[in-house]
């Protein structure tokens, strides 16, 4: 018989190795890897320009995402939600979704040193495998907005130091 499903989330930042870890996560054969960025990608690429603009876009496609992953753990299967829990309000949006349905959640916590971060981060985009470029300034603000969860949250914690 197959483990009960689980939800996995990942908070860290931009080039802690979210992606990484949760694509080897996602490797049995029971569970559904969803990237943020994938999606972001196909859909809303040429519209994302800013910080503003990638919140307006992730969280239309939070509002699309919910019930899909809702229906994949009712029905059994693990998904493995491969978007950023990095703010308080992303994860209060994660934590309604955990409430949503009852199965046991894992929040990924990568602490990932930042010149670590940067040295991916400058890896990657000289890769061309990813759907988005980002500058180490973009890193740098964005990572002002990064807030580790605390443990009123209510979420299931795994502090990850390297992947």
């Amino acid at each position: 018989m197959a483990d009960a499903p689980k939800l996995h989330l990942f908070c860290g930042k931009i080039g802690a190795g979210k992606s990484t870890l949760a694509a080897s996560l996602a490797e049995p054969p029971d569970a559904v890897l969803i990237v943020e960025d994938a999606w972001l990608g196909a859909l809303y690429a040429d519209q994302m320009t800013t910080g503003a603009d990638y919140l307006r876009c992730s969280e239309k496609l939070q509002g699309v995402m919910a019930p899909h992953v809702a229906s994949l753990l009712a029905a059994g299967v693990t998904v493995v939600l491969d978007f950023p829990a990095n703010t308080v309000a992303q994860r209060a949006w994660l934590r309604d979704l955990v409430a949503t349905i009852p199965v046991p959640h894992l929040l990924h916590v990568l602490d990932v040193p930042d010149a670590v971060c940067l040295d991916r981060l400058q890896q990657r985009n000289a890769s061309g495998q990813h759907p988005f470029l980002v500058t180490e300034a973009q890193f740098h603000r964005f990572k002002t907005h990064f807030a580790p969860p605390t443990a009123d949250e209510g979420f299931t914690v795994s502090t990850v130091q390297a992947v």
